[in-house]
């Protein structure tokens, strides 16, 4: 116990990091503006966007009878004039909030948008050569000479208009592709074996590119670079009474950490289509690296962020490790199917390595080794409180019989008749929940069952693993996270050759600090009682500092 409050007190100086992070606020707030012309909080987009809504009617209904314009005022000589001229030619396009909008609430610049309206409906008509009145020529004039000076700025702020947005399609990256990406910087270290582990600075990068062909549809492709290996941290095993042996840490790995790590070369990290099919009905289409969460309601609400470094600071907070089975390195499919608005019903299967051709070496997407998930999400209260029953089988080469990816559970889970015990199938049962509380405090939990057996052996084994959460978003600001998140890794409970563990009980904290939209703190503890499935072996207490830029 003085070891481990000894070692507790390591974690204090990576404290340090979150008040050094305070000083990066002011200058990201003073440079945040610089340089965003062709970024979401533009102010030439928002201008354009907001003057993309006035006046136009393709989106608008028309407007026959002036007494529908509430701001315009009965009291005012131009009103009966505007009045008479909308209901004899219909020329005026209004809201469906029955308002007529000027780049200012002012009555004057409004009914200069409608009097250029009716205008432009009287020139039609004269180059038709329909007839038009001569007191509504008169009134018109007379108009005409009491909104000169608004009519001119109209005419003005039109040009500005056409001219900033030639120059922002002059400028843009693609007319069909956003850019967004995300880069961490994570400082962190195992401070309850400090004789074994030294603190390390990793980072992960993600550029994604998402292009949009239709409207409704999205092609995700992402490149990755990272230096952050799968944890790579050691504890120690007691081997009889004095006889500490170091070993791989197996459970603990943070986020960031389980992505591709080739010294931050580039690589392809994710590449797959979305597209619906009617109103009921949502495609998962990927080729490269998918997860199942990337279309699968995991409800874990603030914690799951799609491997992302703005949720959990573990792989194992952020959902259920059934999630985590079968992750394929190739292709497959997923749909979910909405019949009503508080069911969805989700299915999917991918091919562990289909894009090689060789039986041989497990390949092809239909060989011994994919995945196939179904589950049904039940939503009540608005979506407030939500239910799933999940179900995932597995089917693993004997090249590679891994069970659960991205860094969760032990090594025995992971690989329950070992590297060399040949294939693997699986059949797996979850059960998850999310209760949202209001808008400050959200609650999770999961519970799963691995039922694992030899596909050419006599073995089999049993592996559990539960947990729940509680998050209190906007934490003292908006965009701020505080989360608690207690449970146990995949573990085997039991094998028919006797073998069991200790369950790896996984207890971890966060506060995350945004600075801005684009930069976010994160410190936080990881510590996990039997960490690799034995009592025998050293607590693991990993301290982490997050930094996360997105943009």
């Amino acid at each position: 116990m003085s070891k481990l409050i000894r070692n507790l007190l390591l974690v204090s100086p990576a404290m340090l990091c979150f008040v050094l992070g305070s000083q990066l606020q002011a200058s990201a707030q003073a440079t945040s503006g610089a340089d965003s012309n062709f970024t979401s909080n533009s102010p030439l987009l928002n201008q354009i966007n907001n003057y993309s809504q006035e006046g136009t009617s393709n989106s608008s209904n028309q407007v026959t009878n002036v007494n529908q314009l509430r701001d315009v005022s009965p009291t005012d000589w131009a009103y009966e004039a505007l009045r008479s001229l909308v209901d004899r030619y219909g020329c005026i396009a209004g809201f469906p909030n029955q308002t007529y909008r000027g780049s200012q609430p002012l009555t004057r610049y409004e009914f200069a948008a409608g009097l250029n309206s009716c205008l432009n409906q009287i020139e039609r008509l004269i180059a038709s050569q329909d007839s038009v009145s001569s007191e509504d020529l008169e009134t018109i004039s007379r108009l005409n000479q009491e909104f000169q000076a608004e009519l001119a700025t109209l005419g003005g702020r039109v040009d500005e208009i056409e001219t900033r947005t030639a120059a922002l399609e002059d400028s843009q990256f693609s007319t069909t592709t956003k850019l967004q990406g995300e880069a961490v910087f994570g400082i962190s270290n195992e401070f309850n074996n400090s004789d074994l582990n030294e603190v390390v600075f990793q980072d992960r990068v993600r550029l994604n590119f998402v292009s949009s062909f239709f409207g409704e549809d999205s092609l995700y492709t992402r490149l990755d670079a990272s230096n952050a290996a799968d944890s790579g941290f050691q504890t120690t095993s007691n081997e009889g009474e004095a006889n500490e042996v170091a070993a791989p840490l197996d459970t603990g790995a943070l986020t960031y950490q389980t992505g591709p790590t080739d010294g931050n070369n580039v690589v392809l990290g994710w590449l797959a289509y979305y597209f619906p099919i009617g109103d009921k009905v949502d495609v998962y289409l990927p080729a490269a690296f998918p997860l199942w969460q990337d279309f699968v309601p995991t409800l874990s609400p603030y914690l799951d962020t799609f491997t992302g470094a703005t949720g959990s600071l573990s792989s194992f907070a952020e959902s259920s490790p059934i999630y985590k089975i079968g992750l394929a390195s190739g292709g497959g499919v997923g749909f979910n199917f909405n019949p009503t608005d508080f069911v969805t019903v989700s299915a999917g299967y991918f091919g562990g390595d289909s894009a090689n051709p060789f039986e041989a070496e497990d390949g092809g997407l239909f060989n011994e080794e994919y995945s196939a998930l179904g589950q049904v999400t039940l939503s009540f209260l608005d979506d407030k409180l939500q239910l799933a029953g999940t179900y995932v089988l597995g089917k693993f080469g004997a090249s590679d019989n891994t069970i659960y990816d991205l860094g969760v559970g032990t090594g025995d889970a992971r690989q329950p008749f070992g590297e060399n015990g040949g294939e693997v199938s699986t059949n797996s049962y979850g059960l998850e929940a999310a209760f949202q509380l209001g808008d400050r405090i959200a609650l999770n939990a999961f519970g799963m069952l691995t039922k694992a057996q030899q596909s050419d052996g006599p073995d089999d084994a049993d592996i559990y693993s539960y947990g729940g959460g509680v998050s209190f978003p906007d934490l003292g600001k908006e965009g701020n996270l505080a989360s608690l998140f207690v449970g146990a890794e995949p573990y085997v409970d039991s094998a028919s050759n006797g073998a069991g563990e200790d369950a790896p009980i996984h207890i971890e904290g966060l506060y995350k600090y945004q600075f801005n939209d684009n930069i976010s703190l994160t410190p936080g503890v990881v510590y996990v009682i039997n960490p690799n499935g034995s009592s025998d072996d050293e607590d693991a207490l990993i301290g982490v500092m997050r930094t996360t830029f997105t943009f």
